[in-house]
């Protein structure tokens, strides 16, 4: 990106490395839900809490738009995407069919490498804590790391860089209603389990098992996600806005 014919490439270099960073930050921040009650997002506002420049924020947030985590109107800004139970069902439906297809191929192509390295990451994420010591409500980020490890590990034999994308952007939505969901009362549900159920079945080359286990994963995951909305703790339909609460799926 330019920025200016009075930009060295120290200069341009370092406005890159800013970038990276408010990227980084703002976008664990969304996919956590921290900003989802706000609404439109100012460019001044990105400059004061991520402490960067206005032209490293821009990059960064068209950045974000381009990967579908934010809107954009043309010359009024940035906007947090709103959620709803329509949007929850459709990212539900072409997850399970893109992953299906990428759990099939990795299976279909297995090596000894990835089988370690899926036994590996089931191991990592097993021995984390999942919820914070200090604050129960809240997920452990060491956590979220290992989960969302463990899910990419699954695919990872599929031979298909292309594919993998594809699911890592599903992945990305998903967590923003995972973790937005939480904050509401619910069932608890054996996530462990069930993640060490899809293993198994991968493991033994049991494609049709691996695929139901992990299909049924997610999608009680939006069960349980769409019945905190209805329930009055998740947003509206088209509205960006969510409840406070405590419990959430596993997705």
């Amino acid at each position: 990106m330019t920025y200016g014919n009075a930009d060295t490439g120290q200069g341009k270099g370092a406005k890159s490395t800013l970038a990276s960073s408010v990227y980084h930050e703002l976008r664990e921040d969304l996919l956590r839900g921290a900003l989802e009650a706000e609404g439109k997002l100012r460019v001044e506002w990105v400059v004061s809490r991520y402490g960067a420049g206005a032209s490293p924020v821009r990059e960064a947030l068209n950045r974000l738009a381009a990967e579908g985590l934010l809107g954009r109107h043309d010359q009024r800004g940035f906007f947090l995407m709103p959620v709803s139970a329509a949007e929850l069902e459709e990212l539900t439906r072409t997850r399970c069919w893109l992953e299906e297809r990428a759990l099939r191929e990795s299976i279909a192509h297995r090596t000894a490498e990835w089988e370690e390295q899926l036994v590996l990451a089931l191991h990592r994420l097993a021995r984390a804590e999942r919820r914070q010591p200090s604050e129960p409500a809240t997920n452990n980020p060491e956590w979220e790391k290992l989960h969302r490890a463990f899910h990419r590990a699954l695919i990872s034999a599929c031979r298909s860089h292309w594919l993998i994308g594809f699911c890592d952007q599903l992945s990305d939505q998903a967590s923003r209603y995972r973790l937005i969901s939480q904050r509401g009362p619910g069932s608890e549900r054996d996530d462990l389990g069930e993640h060490r159920t899809i293993a198994e079945h991968t493991l033994d080359g049991d494609a049709d098992g691996a695929v139901e286990a992990l299909l049924s994963h997610y999608r009680l995951t939006a069960e349980m996600c769409m019945a905190r909305f209805n329930e009055g703790y998740g947003p509206k339909a088209g509205s960006g806005k969510v409840s406070r609460g405590r419990k959430q799926p596993s997705m």
